[in-house]
């Protein structure tokens, strides 16, 4: 977590003055640094990553893909995805091999303990959404989740994400 992260993190919420206590803008960011944290330590404990969860979740998902297309379907950069097929690859995760269409390319598949390891990682993660929204009835959490996926949308729709 970069300086600023961890002084962000840190602050007494009360001695923060009323206009920006109220900001939505502010309160996203500040539940992004939480849940980013609570995710990150938790898939940490189980030797994982959020890039690996999302790769072997995109695989189960949709099948073998090429890097490339794992890219587009994970929205990881196509340079930081390679270090991720890495690590999946020397835990059995995955395999790459040589696209039988096109040699220049590899096509990532999942292996059989890849899918036992994302069910365990699907399990801890239901969790660890759990702890995150806590304080969230399940009527609260399922509408809180409905209004982040509209505003995702509809900045996606214009570019932003």
């Amino acid at each position: 977590m970069s300086k600023i992260a961890r002084m962000t993190y840190t602050m007494d919420e009360q001695a923060t003055p009323g206009p920006l206590r109220i900001l939505p803008s502010r309160m996203l960011s500040l539940v992004a640094i939480h849940a980013d944290r609570i995710v990150s330590e938790g898939l940490a404990g189980a030797d994982a990553r959020k890039w690996h969860y999302a790769a072997l979740v995109a695989l189960r998902e949709s099948g073998p893909a090429s890097q490339a297309e794992l890219s587009r379907r994970t929205g990881i950069y196509r340079s930081d995805l390679v270090a991720v097929i890495n690590e999946l690859a020397e835990r059995g995760h995955v395999v790459r091999a040589p696209d039988a269409a096109d040699r220049r390319r590899n096509v990532i598949t999942l292996t059989a303990t890849g899918r036992r390891h994302v069910e365990r990682l699907d399990k801890l993660i239901a969790e660890l959404q759990d702890d995150l929204l806590a304080p969230l009835t399940r009527p609260e959490r399922e509408s809180f989740t409905d209004l982040l996926a509209r505003l995702l949308a509809h900045h996606s729709r214009r570019g932003g994400a």
